[in-house]
């Protein structure tokens, strides 16, 4: 894909990820959403800057103190002005969580073997209680991450896998025009290693195909070995990477 291509499918993950605790500040994106998502509560400077970038990491702090949340700023190839990562770096904010945007073309829907699983599309609310019972999420993460996906403008897709009737894995999709993007991608411990995962991406892929995407991306910290091994077989690979920075003691 072109330089201008990943552009569009970074905005596309923006798209996917939208709440209403949000505000553009001189074409920085802020977020200020309480949940578990880092990407929903931080500072995402994505678009055209024009004022001194002093003065904007400055509006930034005072906003997010006041909203007891950590300024978090969220740092792609396509940050504006093209510096922040160093002007950030100055000023004692320190690199954590890096992450990969791997993309895969989309021809044809996949073709993977059945594992012994029932698969369900669960209405949002319900998907939302999985996912945080998956993840052990808070009743306010919960709550912020099910603000995100009723409010969403985009098409989306739930899965939930279960086993004996007990929800073991989870995945959604978002579409946007010819893009389809994988969130929420999580697998109980006990149920890793049998092709569990699998089976809710080949279902959430097969379903974007279906509907008219081209190409599918997703994002993944570079150490989850599973998770790779298992977008690996779709023909996801690395387009491009970001990291967060934020003040010691903050990165979380």
């Amino acid at each position: 894909m072109s330089s201008g291509d990943l552009a569009r499918v970074e905005e596309a993950a923006l798209n996917a990820l939208q709440t209403r605790r949000q505000l553009f500040y001189d074409g920085w994106l802020l977020r200020l959403s309480p949940g578990a998502a880092k990407r929903a509560r931080s500072v995402n400077a994505h678009f055209g800057s024009t004022r001194p970038v002093g003065q904007k990491i400055a509006y930034c702090e005072r906003l997010y103190a006041a909203r007891d949340l950590p300024v978090l700023f969220r740092m792609t190839p396509f940050c504006q002005p093209a510096d922040l990562d160093r002007e950030l770096a100055a000023r004692g904010y320190v690199t954590f969580d890096s992450t990969l945007v791997q993309t895969a073309p989309l021809e044809r829907p996949p073709e993977i073997d059945a594992a012994d699983v029932q698969l369900s599309s669960p209405p949002v609310r319900d998907f939302v209680e999985a996912v945080g019972a998956l993840r052990g999420s808070t009743r306010t993460q919960r709550d912020a991450h099910l603000e995100r996906l009723l409010h969403t403008p985009l098409t989306t897709h739930a899965v939930l896998a279960s086993i004996d009737g007990k929800p073991v894995a989870a995945g959604q999709v978002a579409l946007d025009e010819h893009l389809a993007g994988l969130y929420d991608i999580v697998t109980d411990e006990r149920a890793r290693n049998k092709a569990v995962g699998t089976r809710v991406v080949a279902r959430l892929l097969t379903w974007a195909w279906e509907h008219g995407a081209a190409y599918a991306y997703l994002q993944v910290t570079g150490d989850n070995a599973a998770a790779l091994a298992v977008y690996r077989k779709f023909g996801f690979s690395t387009a491009y990477e970001y990291h967060y920075r934020g003040r010691p003691g903050d990165c979380r």
